[in-house]
C-alpha cells in the first residue's frame, strides 16, 4: 500500500477553458480537502468562504477538471458522485471510509494484475476497471461507528 503526498491541481486552464473567478474558488477549495466530497459540499464550502459560484459551474468546472485527470472521482453506495484533488499522478485506487470519508490512496498494481488475470480466465480482454474499497477507517472503529 503507497499513500502519496499532494499534486498540485492546474491553474492554468486547457486551451478553449477560461480562467475564471470561480473556476480559481472551486479549485482552491478541493486543494484544501482531504476527504471525497460531493459537489453540493463543495458549493457549500463555497458559501461558506463567501464565494459566490453557482452550483452548476461547480459541477461543470469538477467535470472539466475530472475530464482531464486533474482530479479523482467516484461514486458513493448512493450513486452521487463525490470528488477529490488527486494526491499522485500514478494509477491508483482508494480505500474510502463509510462514515467519515477519509481516503487512503493504494497502488493499482495488484489491483491490475487481479483485473487482467480474472479477464483472460474468461476469455476476455481487458479495457477498463473501476475498484474502490468501502469500510471503516480505524479511527471510527475506535470511535465505535458502524455505518457500512
Amino acid at each position: 500500500m503507497t499513500v502519496s503526498s499532494s499534486a498540485q491541481l492546474p491553474r492554468r486552464p486547457k486551451i478553449g477553458q477560461r480562467s475564471t473567478r470561480q473556476r480559481r474558488a472551486v479549485i482552491e477549495i478541493l486543494e484544501n480537502i482531504t476527504a471525497f466530497s460531493s459537489a453540493q459540499d463543495i458549493h457549500h464550502a463555497l458559501t461558506a468562504n463567501n464565494q459566490k459560484v453557482g452550483l452548476t459551474t461547480v459541477y461543470r468546472t469538477l467535470q472539466q477538471l475530472a475530464d482531464m485527470g486533474a482530479i479523482d472521482t467516484l461514486h458513493d453506495d448512493s450513486g452521487e458522485t463525490l470528488y477529490r484533488s488527486c494526491a499522485t499522478d500514478d494509477h491508483h485506487h482508494h480505500l474510502v471510509c463509510t462514515d467519515c470519508r477519509t481516503t487512503v490512496e493504494i497502488d493499482g498494481g495488484p489491483v491490475e494484475n487481479w483485473a487482467e488475470d480474472t479477464a483472460s480466465a474468461h476469455g476476455f480482454t481487458k479495457s477498463g476497471h473501476t475498484a474502490e474499497i468501502f469500510g471503516l477507517c480505524a479511527d471510527c472503529q475506535a470511535l465505535g461507528r458502524n455505518r457500512s
